[in-house]
């Protein structure tokens, strides 16, 4: 079963890698971030968004705060220092909540229903805060391929490399 203590470990290493993420893709002009390079959702800045986007769903889910939210896949900030700001917002957010977070409130239900699909499901909280964290680093290696692509390299991403981790 997940722990308390692996959400708090993920919460932190999000904000490690979006805050490193996204100072790369600062040195990067807008057309050049926006441009369609053949990813999932085409461009840097639109899988920024659909990141920003999932988060603040999850967000939205396991805290009952609702949440105005674009349709899917709408991009909900089409300037990067807007959608950079409330990155910074979000994963401290992110942070608080995992903090909060208790061994019950991780075996409970949640019953959903995806933007994705229409589908309404009921699961444990774990599964679809396993999800979530998965679904970050998935889409943060697209980001991270499609700066390989431009010759820029984001160093390491391996969770030991995140400072406080080594002891």
């Amino acid at each position: 079963m997940l722990t308390t203590e692996y959400c708090d470990l993920m919460s932190r290493y999000n904000q490690w890698m979006n805050t490193r993420l996204y100072q790369l893709c600062d040195t990067i002009p807008d057309a050049q971030r926006k441009r369609n390079m053949g990813a999932f959702f085409g461009s840097i800045h639109r899988t920024l968004n659909h990141l920003l986007y999932g988060d603040l769903a999850f967000l939205s889910r396991f805290t009952g705060y609702p949440e105005e939210m674009p349709d899917f896949g709408i991009d909900r900030h089409s300037d990067f220092t807007e959608l950079w700001q409330e990155r910074i917002l979000v994963d401290r957010r992110l942070i608080a909540w995992s903090t909060a977070l208790s061994p019950d409130w991780l075996e409970a239900l949640i019953t959903y229903t995806s933007k994705v699909d229409g589908q309404t499901r009921t699961v444990p909280n774990w599964t679809i805060v396993t999800h979530m964290f998965n679904h970050q680093t998935h889409h943060r290696g697209q980001i991270t391929t499609l700066l390989s692509q431009l010759n820029l390299d984001l160093g390491p991403t391996d969770i030991p490399f995140m400072p406080g981790v080594a002891l």
